[in-house]
């Protein structure tokens, strides 16, 4: 079975040629969720909210801790004005040590250059921690002036302004852009931004992201082929 007859319907409709792709970072780029929903976890447990590390990356996935706060402030209570810093620090520590390349992603990556299309990356990550991450990977040199972080913008996923912003400074109208994401908040996103949507969902069958709006695909090595279908789709 080729790409092109994988590709999605609405991605076959397409009436603009995709011409930039916007990834998602954590999840779909780096293997790093496991790091932070362990660290998120043992907060939260130590706080008296008991939670695995499996049940705060279902109930987080895609968020950032702004938006997380307030959600925890009502299990536990006013939590100090430093919680959100100290623990952010403490998982930039973290990845910093411990963070993985998705198995084929920085291929993926590649591969879209190949294809001579524009990418970039936008996450609700702060930009420290994406750069211990690329950092950690050796991909800061690829990456570099391709990034936006939930610190540049407003207001981060599931808010368009992320891949609003990456579109912009592409020049590149919203149409022609083409998101790849794990999460519902991302797709969300996405679907604000007026941009179609891949959703990557390497471990289950990825109902909830084509509930959101996304066109979900289950192996990071079919996503160069999925993206070159939907490029000349239209």
């Amino acid at each position: 079975m080729t790409a092109s007859t994988m590709l999605p319907e609405r991605l076959a409709r397409r009436s603009t040629r995709v011409r930039l792709v916007i990834f998602d970072c954590d999840g779909v780029l780096v293997d790093s969720e496991p790091v932070s929903s362990r660290i998120i976890a043992a907060d939260l447990s130590a706080r008296g909210w008991p939670m695995s590390d499996a049940e705060a990356n279902r109930r987080f996935l895609g968020m950032t801790l702004g938006d997380m706060r307030p959600l925890v402030e009502a299990r536990v209570g006013a939590l100090a004005p430093t919680w959100q810093g100290a623990l952010q620090a403490r998982i930039v520590r973290a990845l910093a040590q411990e963070a993985v390349a998705v198995e084929g992603a920085v291929e993926a990556l590649q591969a879209v250059a190949a294809m001579g299309l524009a990418w970039r990356i936008a996450s609700n990550s702060s930009r420290a921690e994406m750069a211990v991450k690329f950092d950690r990977l050796g991909i800061g040199a690829l990456v570099a002036g391709r990034v936006h972080s939930k610190d540049d913008v407003a207001h981060g996923k599931p808010a368009p302004d992320l891949f609003l912003a990456a579109a912009a400074a592409e020049g590149i109208a919203p149409a022609a852009c083409l998101v790849v994401e794990d999460s519902v908040p991302g797709v969300r996103a996405a679907m604000a931004a007026g941009m179609d949507c891949l959703g990557y969902a390497p471990h289950d069958d990825g109902a909830e992201l084509l509930a959101a709006g996304a066109a979900p695909f289950h192996a990071m090595r079919l996503l160069p082929g999925l993206i070159a279908a939907a490029r000349v789709a239209a």
